[in-house]
C-alpha cells in the first residue's frame, strides 16, 4: 500500500521494483498480498493490454484509522486508554513527546482552542 500510494497507481512488477529488501519478495507474493487487499476493498485493479494496474481505493490516513480501530478491538476490547497505556509502558516517553500529548489532550478537552 505505501508504494501505491506514494509511487501512484502501478503493475505488480512495478510495485516489487519499488520495494525495499534484500532478498526481495518474490512475485507471487507480492501479488497475493494485492489480491488480498483488492478483495477488501483498499485497491482495485485496471486491465491495461495483459497487464493489471492497481490503484489505491482507501487513503493512508483512512486505512490506518480503520487498521487501529481493529486492533483495539480485538486486543484491547476496545478501550484505546489501554491501547495508549500500553504503548507508554512498553517504550516510554521522551519529555518532548509528553509535552506533546499534553499539548493534544488539553485540544481534545477545549474544542474552542483547535490551533494546530
Amino acid at each position: 500500500m505505501q508504494v501505491l500510494w506514494h509511487k501512484g497507481p502501478g503493475t505488480v512488477q512495478q510495485i516489487l521494483d519499488v520495494l525495499p529488501g534484500n532478498p526481495s519478495l518474490a512475485y507471487n507474493t507480492v501479488l497475493t498480498t494485492i489480491r488480498i487487499l483488492e478483495r477488501k476493498g483498499y485497491v482495485e485493479h485496471a486491465k491495461d493490454g495483459r497487464a493489471h494496474i492497481y490503484t489505491p481505493l482507501v487513503a493512508e490516513e483512512e486505512a490506518s484509522r480503520s487498521e487501529i480501530r481493529h486492533l483495539v478491538g480485538r486486543f484491547f476490547r476496545n478501550s484505546h486508554e489501554d491501547l495508549v497505556l500500553n504503548i507508554l509502558e512498553d517504550r516510554g516517553v521522551d519529555p518532548k513527546e509528553l509535552e506533546r500529548l499534553r499539548k493534544m489532550l488539553n485540544r481534545s478537552e477545549d474544542p474552542r482552542s483547535d490551533t494546530r
